[in-house]
């Protein structure tokens, strides 16, 4: 974890394959939370893939882009994230199988919306959720629009566009 004097704390937006879900979750927050650092990857990822054209128009539907965008395998360089904000129960499980360090600080997006307390320092109040060992529920998906129609993406983008809001607001300003 960062955690550091002077230094932003880090929010990884975690989806399969970094192109979609995480990708326009990453510039949300980043657009609305910039005393926060945010990076996004995935869990199964072709490298350095930029993100496809649905995506791209959807975020631009909300007047959101990220035009420098390249798919990243999670991995050693996200570990250290203050925050893991995952996509999906399954996102969850992987990180507890492939990286269970950061399994206590790792969370649906859903999950946080709903559970996350609103005041304290972030460590303490990610701690008080229990989250390495937390039952995952079918519940906490956001909906992955892969290989759907633009219109699935900009459905994701809405429910994601809602979603950070929230986590940003719970969130507060970075200290």
């Amino acid at each position: 974890m960062n955690g550091a004097i002077g230094v932003p704390p880090t929010v990884c937006f975690l989806c399969t394959g970094n192109a979609a879900r995480s990708v326009m979750a990453r510039a949300m927050f980043a657009d609305r939370a910039p005393g926060y650092r945010s990076v996004g990857a995935g869990t199964l990822v072709i490298e350095g893939l930029p993100m496809s054209n649905r995506t791209r128009n959807a975020m631009a539907g909300l007047g959101v882009a990220d035009p420098d965008h390249r798919s990243s395998q999670f991995g050693a360089d996200h570990a250290g994230a203050d925050l893991v904000v995952a996509m999906e129960p399954g996102h969850v499980a992987w990180i507890r199988r492939h990286h269970p360090e950061v399994a206590d600080r790792t969370a649906t997006l859903p999950r946080l919306v709903r559970d996350l307390p609103p005041e304290g320092p972030l460590e303490e109040r990610l701690a008080s959720l229990g989250l390495a060992t937390v039952e995952i529920g079918e519940w906490e998906e956001v909906v992955d629009p892969a290989s759907g129609e633009q219109a699935d993406f900009d459905a994701c983008a809405a429910t994601l566009d809602d979603l950070v809001a929230t986590l940003v607001d719970l969130l507060g300003p970075a200290c």
